[in-house]
């Protein structure tokens, strides 16, 4: 936590007893920041897509829409909408995997008029069919119409994510499939909302230049809530992989998006973690044009634009600089990302980042890259969280994850002291390999690309331009880099079918 802000957990035993929940049993994360004239509103319900019922994929992701994006029993949406403008202010809804977090913020002299609307919005949701019916078709829009065909990398990530955690709760994008959306009713939503919008479920964050009385007003709101009992996670066992499979999205005339990784059982707070954010940001920090990968392909090469790797979720990558919050998971993936690039570059880039991630495996970081990734990073962690509203956000998801204090923003900073090279080389050893990878590429050359991967065969490219020639040696290497993918590891999938069901 960065320096000048307070956390404070207010913890909570869970008894057996029926009885309503008194306010100050409600568990709470405080964030005074006297000099922020905003105030910062976060509650988190532990309930998100992994908890859809069979065959109703999406239902949390359409309860989250009808509390933050429709009626309230005191108020049309039209009504929330006129009364939030004077105040400058909103709320919004992120539903995760395994989270669904409602936030807003507002400044001090709005509080009371703002935490009225914001608290009938998860305390009092009127369920119209109307908005039902505008949230559902939204969101089956964006299956259908957006995701298919307008976001090529978030397509290919997410089918990632479906091959990685296939016959798991973890395999549907959060905002469902089509024919669960299509199926889901009113009278689900509903159900799902008394199921799991409860106080057992409940954390409630709020930072900046509050007082208490509304931070005792903001946490009596949801003790309101019904007391209800804890959700209870399901189990997630992605299936085995032995050696690499490759699931070929198949898009008539576009371009190649790659997605490439595996799952990886390391969790924020665990001191391999930090071990591996440092290899990680060497190897492929999200938009940092200094990594590895992006000065491999991108830079010296010019294939696309850019050519990253993670080792926790990062959704909606493209629109961030920074990791996000409110997305804390059970189960990770390493995950690689090649941004689009031509169809017929497409296996010679993938040889390029499983060529670099074969000799981070076996090779680790060199104690010069080490030290440079290091001193980096102590200075691009305070960057991860400037505001009170994201500094909130982690704090909230510290007592998700269980990392106690100072949290995880301080622990990051203490791991760059004292993590050494040899630290970081057997956290790789330990957690990283390039045997066993599942591969996600949305093309539009789905059969010729299939073709090429499975003969094996050297993938030479050209360039518009000259390049050294260090590179085109490097390159005669790297066209000829072992792929190990047989024809009957390779799926072809329509894009029309994508997350059909």
């Amino acid at each position: 936590m960065m320096r000048g802000a307070a956390l404070i957990v207010v913890a909570i035993a869970l008894s057996g007893c029926a009885q309503p929940k008194l306010a100050e049993e409600v568990p709470v994360v405080q964030l005074p920041v006297a000099a922020d004239p905003t105030v910062s509103f976060s509650l988190s319900f532990r309930v998100g897509s992994q908890n859809d019922p069979p065959g109703k994929e999406g239902l949390a992701f359409l309860t989250g829409q009808m509390i933050a994006d429709a009626a309230t029993e005191r108020n049309s949406l039209e009504a929330i909408l006129e009364k939030l403008y004077p105040l400058a202010a909103d709320y919004d809804v992120r539903v995760d995997r395994e989270l669904t977090t409602l936030t807003g913020r507002t400044h001090v002299d709005n509080v009371a008029a703002y935490l009225e609307l914001f608290t009938d919005a998860f305390a009092r949701p009127a369920f119209l069919a109307s908005d039902f019916e505008r949230v559902r078709t939204d969101a089956i829009n964006y299956i259908e119409n957006e995701l298919r065909y307008a976001s090529d990398e978030e397509l290919g990530k997410a089918a990632l994510y479906h091959a990685s955690f296939a016959g798991t709760p973890y395999a549907h994008p959060t905002e469902g499939t089509a024919a669960g959306l299509r199926a889901i009713t009113l009278d689900d939503v509903r159900r799902f909302y008394r199921e799991h919008y409860t106080a057992a479920n409940a954390v409630v964050g709020i930072g900046g230049g509050y007082d208490r009385a509304t931070a005792d007003a903001f946490r009596a709101a949801v003790a309101a809530l019904p007391e209800g009992t804890p959700t209870p996670p399901p189990e997630i066992d992605p299936p085995p992989l032995e050696g690499r499979e490759v699931l070929l999205v198949a898009k008539p005339g576009a371009d190649a998006s790659l997605s490439l990784g595996f799952p990886l059982g390391v969790r924020r707070g665990e001191r391999d973690f930090y071990a591996l954010w440092i290899a990680n940001s060497w190897f492929g920090e999200h938009r940092n044009q200094a990594s590895h990968l992006f000065q491999v392909i991108r830079e010296l090469r010019g294939l696309n634009y850019g050519d990253y790797s993670y080792i926790e979720a990062f959704p909606d990558g493209g629109d961030y600089q920074m990791p996000p919050t409110n997305v804390p998971r059970r189960h990770q993936l390493f995950e690689i990302w090649l941004r689009t690039l031509p169809n017929e570059q497409a296996p010679f880039a993938l040889r390029a980042a499983l060529r670099e991630l074969e000799r981070l495996v076996e090779t680790g970081m060199s104690r010069e890259d080490f030290e440079l990734t290091r001193s980096f990073l102590k200075k691009y962690a305070v960057h991860f969280a400037e505001t009170t509203e994201e500094r909130l956000g982690y704090a909230v998801d510290d007592v998700i994850y269980g990392i106690p204090p100072p949290g995880h923003l301080e622990r990051f900073r203490q791991m760059m002291d004292e993590l050494t090279l040899e630290d970081v080389n057997a956290a790789i050893r330990r957690h990283l390999q390039h045997e066993n990878l599942r591969i996600a590429i949305v093309t539009g050359d789905a059969d010729g690309l299939a073709a090429t991967l499975a003969s094996g065969e050297p993938t030479p490219i050209s360039y518009a331009t000259p390049k050294p020639d260090h590179v085109l040696a490097e390159d005669r290497e790297i066209e000829r880099w072992p792929l190990r993918i047989d024809r009957s590891r390779i799926t072809i999938l329509p894009v029309a079918r994508a997350f059909a069901e």
